[in-house]
């Protein structure tokens, strides 16, 4: 029997699970179906402490996305799970390389494989500034940047956005240079790359959220 698509699928978390599972995440991770579903299912019930999930939530933020840690799928097989419009995304940076991003000081991330990340928004309001000045504008709004493995999940799931609202840098992973990681479109394809922190975009906002949910200790 042929799957009904995800987009009709009523319930948020759901959707986004059928997503992950039609994009290929359960082979990429080298797991069943069954076996994804131990990391997702003890977030479905944290949906219950979201605010953003209030229709009067701010315009243009996503209430939540699952994110799934790069110790199940790294960012290099994952950009490839990523479709929008016929196309694939993809990345020129090598896996080494993409190995050596990690969150910044004072970013702790849920423990877990998977978790929620929550009330996100591309940073529409940060075109044409440095990542530099972004993160200082993050930080005073009681936000946080976005790593790698976040912003690979919110363009697996809204991939949309790269072209209906603004690309986006992902502030919250360094490797100690002066190197932001980066998602826009390529070709017709989302692509993630590289671009320098002191250097701002016309078209590339900075990535944030208002906090994540894991099946245990909130961040």
């Amino acid at each position: 029997m042929q799957q009904a698509p995800y987009e009709q699928i009523g319930d948020p978390f759901d959707r986004q699970v059928e997503n992950l599972a039609q994009c290929g995440y359960p082979e990429a991770a080298g797991l069943g179906r069954d076996a994804l579903m131990q990391h997702l299912e003890p977030l479905r019930a944290r949906l219950d402490t979201l605010d953003t999930l209030d229709p009067l939530a701010p315009e243009g933020r996503i209430p939540f996305v699952i994110v799934l840690r790069r110790e199940l799928v790294a960012p290099e097989a994952a950009l490839p799970l990523v479709r929008l419009g016929g196309k694939t995304g993809f990345t020129e940076m090598e896996a080494d390389d993409l190995g050596r991003f990690g969150p910044i000081d004072g970013l702790e991330l849920p423990a877990g494989m998977a978790y929620l990340m929550v009330d996100v928004d591309t940073g529409r309001d940060t075109l044409d500034v440095t990542p530099d000045d972004a993160l200082g504008r993050i930080r005073a709004q009681g936000r946080s940047p976005l790593t790698i493995d976040e912003g690979v999940a919110m363009v697996t799931h809204h991939p949309g956005i790269l072209a209906d609202r603004n690309s986006f840098s992902m502030l919250g992973s360094r490797c100690g240079d002066r190197r932001v990681t980066a998602l826009w479109m390529s070709r017709g394809r989302p692509r993630l790359g590289w671009c320098w922190a002191g250097n701002p975009h016309a078209w590339l906002g900075s990535a944030s959220c208002g906090g994540r949910l894991g099946p245990g200790v909130d961040r």
